[in-house]
């Protein structure tokens, strides 16, 4: 098996022991993603849509630097402090996964690293 790290400055360092993302054969494996601005590492401003947009501006950083993109994405986990958040986020996740449509999983969680509303991560492939 051939690992190989993602790395790129236009999405947010991890904030723990792990990678912004692994290809693995024909995958990339993002991992989650909270709503950081990259340039300044601090949670932006506003509510679950300007949150879910951040997060998956940040995602498709990730996926381009891996050799993928939004339109390969195959399956999705989504991660909401609060599920009454979840009409809104779909809204966003709609601009930009509409088209798409993978398999996604949506999960209420009782909190999120630095008080984030909403965390996602991706499996594209190449």
């Amino acid at each position: 098996m051939n690992k190989q790290t993602v790395a790129t400055d236009k999405a947010p360092k991890a904030i723990g022991p792990y990678e912004q993302a692994i290809k693995v054969g024909d995958f990339v494996y993002a991992s989650g993603q909270i709503p950081l601005d990259p340039k300044t590492g601090n949670l932006v401003a506003g509510g679950i849509a300007e949150q879910t947009r951040q997060v998956l501006e940040n995602l498709t950083a990730v996926l381009v630097a891996g050799g993928s993109s939004l339109d390969r994405v195959v399956k999705a986990t989504v991660f909401l402090k609060n599920i009454t958040d979840f009409a809104a986020m779909n809204e966003v996740y709609a601009e930009y996964l509409g088209q798409a449509k993978p398999a996604r999983s949506t999960v209420a969680v009782a909190d999120l690293p630095r008080g984030a509303l909403v965390e996602i991560d991706f499996v594209a492939t190449l």
